[in-house]
This record gives structure tokens, sequence and C-alpha cells, in this order.
């Protein structure tokens, strides 16, 4: 029995690296051990134990799935279940463009929810097109409640060095929406690993899906995991765990509020919508966790 690392997998097969070498293995008996019930039981970063065919060395068998320390998860409205993006994640690069395609803060907003047990990075690309203010404003707004942001740009080089540095050691997942260059930053930041990229439709101004699977890449200096772009990410909570925990500048206001629980949507005397009317909380981020929590609401707080 050995002991591996996911870096991709397609049709219940999975690619998995061990010792320098890579194997493809199908789990044992097709489902795992495991809690949570899911659309796929492993992703890029999974750590398992599998075990080689007797008549080939390169092929084998998933046995078990070490523990995770964290994950970022995605709910698959197709299969109506949640579906796993990558698992061991050291830093989360949300990656957006100010423009071509849009500058998209709700879309942000979404993925912060979704990574808020992983260390996570806000990155503005393509900042050779011009950074507005209101982009810049939002921005601030983000590093204000503590989430680091930074700069990028593929044509003049800004920012890659700071990025390289950001990623020694760690296994790094860059997500965001089509079209906001992805698989064109990891190509600068990781020369050599030659990663498909695409364009940005002019008619919808949205990225078309370049990178159809996520995968782990290993590197002497890491991992990088790219992943597919998408246009919506629709999201899960625990259902005993309210969606206002998961916005960070709530938090200091929840236990001020007359009502308990509060939805801080028609209650009176709201601590939070207070510190809202008084700009301590940014208004647009006030207005997604309204847009978020209407759709729990109306989905009956599964997705969103």
């Amino acid at each position: 029995m050995q002991k591996g690392t996911i870096l991709f997998g397609a049709n219940n097969i999975f690619t998995v690296s061990a010792g320098g070498r890579e194997y493809l293995c199908r789990i044992k008996g097709k489902v795992l051990k495991q809690k949570e019930t899911v659309y796929n039981p492993l992703a890029p970063g999974d750590q398992v134990e599998f075990s080689t065919d007797v008549h080939s060395d390169t092929e084998g068998r998933i046995l078990d799935r070490m523990p995770r320390r964290n994950a970022l998860m995605r709910w698959n409205r197709k299969r109506q279940n949640l579906q796993t993006v990558a698992a061991n994640i050291d830093l989360l690069v949300v990656v957006a463009s100010g423009k071509n395609p849009p500058f998209r803060p709700r879309f942000i907003d979404r993925v912060l929810i979704a990574a808020h047990d992983i260390p996570s990075l806000v990155l503005l690309n393509k900042v050779d097109l011009g950074v507005s203010t209101e982009v810049e404003e939002r921005l601030e707004n983000y590093r204000g409640i503590g989430y680091p942001v930074a700069y990028s740009s593929i044509k003049t080089g800004e920012g890659i060095d700071q990025l390289k540095e950001y990623s020694a050691q760690k296994v790094c997942v860059y997500f965001g929406q089509s079209g906001v260059g992805k698989s064109s930053l990891i190509n600068a930041i990781y020369p050599g690993l030659k990663l498909d990229v695409g364009e940005v439709s002019l008619k919808y101004d949205r990225g078309r899906h370049t990178t159809k699977n996520a995968r782990l890449y290993q590197h002497h200096h890491g991992a990088v995991i790219d992943t597919p772009g998408i246009r919506h990410l629709e999201i899960k909570i625990e259902e005993n765990d309210g969606l206002d925990r998961y916005f960070p500048e709530f938090l200091s206001y929840l236990n001020q509020c007359s009502f308990q629980p509060c939805r801080h949507i028609h209650e009176p005397d709201c601590a939070v919508k207070a510190a809202v009317q008084r700009g301590e909380i940014h208004p647009d981020r006030y207005e997604s966790y309204l847009r978020i929590y209407s759709e729990l609401e109306e989905r009956g707080k599964t997705y969103v």
C-alpha cells in the first residue's frame, strides 16, 4: 500500500502521484467510506492510500482518502449534490478582472463564503486595461475586512514576482470566472506548464471555458491547481449556521441586534443595518448578503 496525491480525475479514473511516479487508479468498490455525500468523492489535492495492480505497476486501486484540512466546494445543480473542486489548499487565489470581462464583486463574495476556512487572496488581473475608482473602492473594502488584495498583468508583468512569493511551497488554487486569465497567470508564474489559454467573447463580454476539469500540477516550488472558469457559483452552507457569520464585517455587530436571532432584513434595532447606514459596512456587501439570503429562503436553505 502507498500514499499519494490526486492530480486529476475523470470518469471515475484518477491520476495519483506518489514517489515521483503517476498511477491510474480506480476507487476500490467504487464508493469510499466517508461521512458526507458528495458528487465526486475525490478531487485534486486529496491524499489517498492506494495499492498497485498485480499485473500492472502503473495502475491501481484507491483504498481510502485521508482526512482533509479543507476543501473548496460548489453546489452541482444538475446532480443536486455538492461537488469538490479541490482539497487541502494552502492558498486560494480568487482571480478577477476590472474589464474584459467586467469586475463582478458578487461572484467574489460567493467564492469567499465557499472558502471561509481557506486562506484567500483577491487578485485583480489585467490591470493594464485600467482600474476604475469603483473597482478600487471595492478592493479597498476587501482589504478592510481582512482579505489580502494583489494586482497583476500578463502584458506588463506586474505582480508576477509577488505571486511567485505568495505561492512558494504552497498548494495554490486559482479560481474565478471564465476569461479572467487564470491559465495565463499560471503559465507566467510557473513557466513550463504551458496550459491552454482562451479568450473573451467580444459579443457577450464573457470568457470561454478553456480548462475543462480541475487539475493539480506539481513543481519544485509546491503545487498549483488550475480550475475551470465558471459564470455563476452556487454554494451551500450548513443549515444551522447563519449566513451572517460568513461575512466577517458583520461579526462584531451580531450580538448587538435587539432581536435574536436577527436576519438583518426587516427587524427593528438591527445593529448590522445601523452599521450599513453609518458606512461601517459597505452597502454592496450588505446587498450581496440580502440577495444570497433571499435565494436561500427561496430554495429551502439548501444552496445559493
